[in-house]
């Protein structure tokens, strides 16, 4: 059964754009990850600063196993540095997990 992981993401308003440079940026980083079903990123359209990067993963250990690899390492180097200097434009993140249920009656 898939497994869902969402990086709810704080952004300030004016550093939205960066977020999703940063992103596009890296695009295709995770693709060849065993276990790896999907990805998108989540722009608000309202008044929120909170942005969403939604995973889907074949199971746990997939993400686990995504957690520590090289790869991830190198994607999310520089989280001592400032902004400007290619450190974290967000202001806060929180990590949300969810499973795929299977509903009867439904393909």
């Amino acid at each position: 059964m898939s497994v869902i992981k969402i990086n709810a993401i704080t952004v300030p308003a004016e550093s939205g754009d960066e977020l999703a440079h940063r992103f596009a940026a890296r695009a295709g980083a995770v693709d060849g990850q065993e276990g790896f079903e999907g990805f998108e990123l989540l722009k608000p359209t309202d008044e929120r600063t909170t942005w969403l990067v939604v995973t889907r993963w074949r199971d746990e250990e997939s993400f686990q196993a995504w957690l520590t690899s090289p790869a991830f390492g190198h994607g999310h180097a520089g989280a001592d540095r400032p902004a400007a200097h290619g450190g974290p434009v967000s202001t806060a993140s929180e990590l949300w997990a969810y499973e795929v249920v299977d509903l009867p009656g439904r393909g």
